[in-house]
């Protein structure tokens, strides 16, 4: 049986558009057939990589008189978050006031034909099972309660709605945080064992961390380079193929949840080069270990999740198939001492083992061990079994691609490639970022206005949220500033013009979505894995600002900067990109002004470039451009010789030639 799926542009959706169960994609058609049949909807919100989606998908919706139910007594809608970030983001809230806090997915909410929520949950099994009603018992008892006490089922949906809405409207600022009280806040959760924050399960938190390097004071270094090398050995770091998984279930990084997640490898590959960047020269141990984790990451982009038109996918699924056809999660990942030895032989399988840490008893189940960096092991051998490990893997069933292209994710992988690509002096990632970046153009951007999400070249016609332009912008304007070509900055100032337009809120600061139908409209200013649409469209803001010579961009991004001082200095550790702004912030304050850098030559790679993507203060502007190319208003105008030219706010200093003294410019207060 097919349902309105089969013509989805998203792959979870997909894998769901043969089920027995009548789906609707969310819009205003599944809405309408609500109102029309005067029944309630029930939506299903999940993702394609998600472990216990598919468990509910194979338990219920696969299920013929499960379906049966659902069909008789509601409208059933399926929603992949990461194509509607705002649907997820209205009915999460939902679903977490009415648990308690509880939330997470699959997500499962019931709302009257209007959209109104009166039930949420988020797994439930086929039969009842540990405390939980079986799905078809809550089917059963909310068709009754709507045939029999509809009014009363709305009525509570109403409170709920009205309950919910505007909820997530920011304190009003009173002043800037004390940014000695945001990191102490940060260290008291530190784990001096591990690194990291918190207890498990254990997230990267990659956006604090990049604050931290950018506060640079001992102890905020302290925390983040110790948090980096923990995480760079641990078993959320695959240690084969490069990347990161989710989270760890531990506290100690050992054992992940496998789902790798493009986002979360974008906003660590940059962490990752500002380790680096930030890291003692003498420290010649530490910073290999964050340039080998850095070029991993970039390699697992490149190699596994770069699809054919250029653009990056979404997600690889946690769960894979081992030989015996039997599907779990992380099986891919999983190795013992019996198969190192057949792959590497006895001696290097030894070695590999104590490495590696895999004991005879595994570090996961059944024997089996999550590969963990121990000491600091000979490169060449390391590399050397790590190809042959590779080549071993790639015979395994691999887990399932998410092939979803989200534009703010691939923003953020395309600004941290073309980085690190200067930083590592390496030009075929600039080459990957700028066929990325064109693919946004051709297909995202297609008709003028920024899509969410597409699939094998074909946009959905979601609209991107805040996070998607700021995302995007700032990537064009990275583009621009290494390559000198205007047309991308011409580009990025397009679309922070029309996100002013979008998601532009009377307090200054923005809406995550643009306005719709929904009962609430979503605004977080913490972070999740990246950075909150608010913090990401005011880096981008400054970014397009300063290269474009716009002093109306640059006020607005600091108006809206303003609306995340409560945020901040209520809970730091779930704002690290606020964060970050205000620590260049008050660094401008004390006189070191968020710089506008121009590298005036002909070679993207010239080593006065290279230097000054190594060393430039975080917060930097930097432009580099043969002379005399066109579209860059002043900045260009006189500067004709080889050389770097450093301008804080009206303040200009001499242009230096020798990359052996750019420090002191780059540095110099004004």
């Amino acid at each position: 049986m097919a349902n309105r799926l089969g013509d989805a542009t998203s792959d979870y959706l997909l894998q769901h558009a043969h089920q027995p169960v009548d789906w609707w994609q969310w819009g205003p058609e599944a809405l309408a057939h609500a109102a029309e049949t005067g029944r309630p909807i029930m939506l299903s919100v999940g993702y394609a990589s998600c472990h216990w989606c598919h468990v509910m998908s194979d338990e219920s919706f696969e299920n013929a008189e499960i379906a049966a139910q659902i069909n008789e007594n509601f409208v059933p809608v399926k929603v992949d978050r990461q194509q509607h970030p705002d649907v997820d983001a209205v009915y999460m809230a939902a679903t977490q006031a009415l648990n308690n806090g509880s939330g997470g997915w699959p997500m499962t909410a019931f709302l009257t034909p209007d959209g109104k929520p009166f039930f949420t949950g988020t797994y439930f099994p086929p039969e009842p099972r540990d405390g939980m009603p079986s799905f078809p018992q809550v089917l059963d008892a909310l068709a009754t309660a709507w045939a029999e006490r509809r009014d009363e089922v709305v009525g509570s949906a109403d409170v709920i709605a009205q309950q919910l809405a505007g909820s997530s409207e920011p304190e009003p600022p009173s002043q800037a945080p004390d940014l000695r009280d945001a990191v102490d806040t940060i260290g008291a959760d530190f784990d001096v064992i591990h690194g990291g924050f918190g207890n498990a399960p254990k997230f990267p938190t990659a956006t604090v961390l990049d604050a931290l390097l950018v506060k640079g004071d001992p102890k905020s270094l302290d925390m983040a380079q110790r948090t980096l090398e923990s995480m760079a050995r641990g078993g959320i770091h695959d240690q084969v193929g490069g990347g990161f998984h989710r989270y760890s279930v531990d506290a100690g990084w050992v054992v992940p949840h496998f789902e790798k997640m493009l986002d979360d490898n974008a906003v660590l590959l940059r962490a990752y080069v500002r380790g680096w960047r930030r890291t003692a020269d003498h420290d010649t141990a530490l910073r290999a270990l964050f340039e080998r984790t850095a070029y991993g990451i970039v390699s697992w982009l490149v190699h596994e999740m770069r699809t054919e038109s250029g653009a990056f996918a979404a997600a690889l699924d946690a769960d894979s198939t081992d030989i015996r056809g039997m599907t779990f999660e992380g099986v891919f990942y999983l190795w013992n001492q019996e198969v190192l030895t057949d792959v590497l032989g006895e001696e290097l399988g030894g070695w590999a083992a104590d490495t590696f840490h895999v004991t005879a008893g595994g570090t996961f189940s059944d024997g089996l061990s999550v590969l963990q960096l121990r000491g600091r092991p000979d490169p060449d051998k390391l590399d050397d079994v790590r190809a042959k490990l590779l080549a071993e893997r790639a015979s395994r069933f691999r887990p399932a691609t998410d092939r979803l292209v989200v534009a703010g994710w691939n923003g953020l992988a395309i600004s941290a490639l073309a980085d690190a690509a200067m930083v590592f002096n390496e030009p075929r990632w600039l080459e990957i970022a700028l066929e990325a970046a064109q693919y946004l153009v051709d297909v995202h951007l297609a008709d003028g206005d920024l899509r969410r999400s597409s699939l094998e070249g074909v946009a959905d016609s979601a609209g991107g949220s805040a996070e998607d332009h700021g995302a995007v912008a700032e990537a064009f304007a990275v583009l621009a500033g290494i390559t000198g070509d205007a047309t991308w900055l011409r580009r990025a100032e397009g679309l922070v013009e029309r996100a002013l337009e979008l998601f532009g809120a009377p307090d200054g600061g923005f809406f995550d979505s643009a306005a719709s139908d929904l009962f609430d409209r979503p605004r977080s200013l913490t972070d999740h894995v990246s950075p909150s649409g608010t913090s990401a469209l005011v880096s981008a803001l400054r970014q397009v600002g300063l290269l474009a010579e716009r002093e109306d961009l640059l006020a607005r991004a600091e108006e809206a900067a303003r609306t995340t001082w409560a945020t901040v200095a209520r809970a730091p550790r779930f704002a690290g990109s606020a964060l970050s702004d205000l620590m260049v912030s008050d660094e401008a304050r004390r006189g070191l002004k968020r710089a506008t850098v121009v590298v005036s030559s002909e070679d993207p790679f010239d080593e006065l470039a290279r230097a000054v993507w190594r060393m430039a203060p975080a917060g930097s502007a930097i432009l580099r451009a043969a002379p005399g190319t066109e579209g860059w208003g002043s900045l260009l105008q006189g500067r004709s010789e080889r050389a770097v030219y450093v301008c804080r706010g009206t303040v200009c200093f001499d242009p230096v030639a020798d990359y052996n003294e750019l420090r002191t410019p780059l540095w110099r207060r004004a």
